[in-house]
């Protein structure tokens, strides 16, 4: 049986391709793709041929955000069932360097990241009618759970993570004043999570309305499009500044500037938007004591995601904007692309996925 691949071969180079069909080896189950979703990576390897000093250096099936039906078995898989719905974790630590004895395992020294093109060979992503991966990878997904909203789990353990970070920090949500700067998917995602754990006030930042718009559904209290009306996000730098915490998602430095200046002396300013060397405003930092720290992808919170994700606490259908077959990969990435319509922007495998169980 011949299978349908996304692969990315170089800078604005996507094709769509045929696999053979994999096998289970011991301990692997196959997964019928149902959903694959398009992230910031993707976006930069498609455009730009890769990510600051990481290049796609031979072609790559693209996507680290997925979730499947199981169609097949490998020896000696427990605990998964043939037409299980699982989400799949794309991270695959190595499990015995310093960082991953530590418990810290998404330092992992060694890591290697379904998608990903930091190491030769990359590692082929998700973007594929079926995939063997190991049934410990495999999270079920609850009965009546989209499959979009499924695929969501890697973005949403990246925003629980984040989460996590400010909880160390700075102690809980509840009752909290709460920035978020950017509503891509993942500011959109911390939103939602900052309304899950009783944040009181919300307020989402972003250039376009289309975005802010999916925050507003997910959580947020009030949103500001900075383009048009810059000067309703200056009140709340009054005395010092207002937001106990903040989650700057957009990797923009005039938004790293607005989330300095906005947050209250003590307060905590979580990065988790990537971003090249970026000039900021350490004196301000500094006068403020502002904790200003670093989220990095996720571990255990991968888990916590699915949970989130099964027990329906979060409005996650509003986030998923665009769904489009996988014969449409091209359309699709320029959707994605535009941020003026786009959240998270998915490709569909579903007929796969409904032909491979019969």
């Amino acid at each position: 049986m011949t299978l349908q691949i996304v692969r990315l071969h170089g800078q604005n180079d996507l094709r769509l391709e045929t696999l053979d069909e994999p096998e289970a080896a011991a301990g692997e189950v196959i997964v019928a793709i149902g959903a694959a979703g398009f992230c910031g990576s993707d976006l930069h390897y498609y455009s730009q041929g890769g990510i600051g000093t990481i290049r796609v250096r031979e072609p790559i099936i693209l996507g680290h955000e997925a979730a499947g039906t199981v169609v097949a078995l490998g020896a000696g898989v427990e605990g998964l069932t043939l037409g299980d719905v699982v989400a799949i974790n794309p991270s695959h630590p190595c499990g015995h360097c310093r960082f991953c004895d530590l418990g810290q395992h998404q330092h992992c020294l060694n890591m290697r990241f379904k998608g990903s093109a930091m190491f030769l060979p990359h590692e082929q992503g998700f973007m594929r009618d079926r995939v063997a991966i190991g049934a410990r990878q495999c999270h079920r997904i609850a009965p009546g759970v989209p499959v979009t909203e499924a695929a969501l789990a890697e973005p949403l353990a990246v925003c629980c993570r984040a989460v996590a970070r400010a909880i160390q920090v700075g102690g809980a949500l509840a009752g909290k004043r709460v920035l978020v700067t950017g509503s891509g998917p993942i500011g959109v995602l911390c939103a939602a999570l900052a309304h899950h754990h009783g944040a009181a006030e919300i307020v989402v930042t972003d250039l376009h309305d289309a975005t802010l718009a999916v925050a507003k559904a997910v959580g947020a209290t009030r949103t500001i499009n900075i383009l048009r009306g810059p000067e309703d996000l200056e009140s709340y730098q009054a005395e010092k500044g207002q937001f106990d915490l903040t989650f700057e998602c957009s990797a923009a430095e005039p938004a790293v500037r607005s989330a300095v200046a906005c947050t209250r002396p003590l307060g905590t300013i979580v990065q988790v938007g990537v971003m090249g060397d970026t000039p900021l405003p350490f004196n301000m930092v500094v006068a403020k004591e502002i904790n200003l720290i670093g989220t990095h992808r996720f571990d255990a919170e991968f888990g916590e995601a699915v949970a989130l994700i099964n027990q329906r606490v979060l409005n996650l259908s509003d986030v998923v904007t665009h769904v489009l077959p996988s014969t449409q990969a091209q359309e699709a990435i320029a959707i994605a692309s535009d941020r003026t319509q786009a959240v998270k922007v998915q490709l569909s495998f579903a007929q796969a996925a409904r032909s491979s169980l019969g």
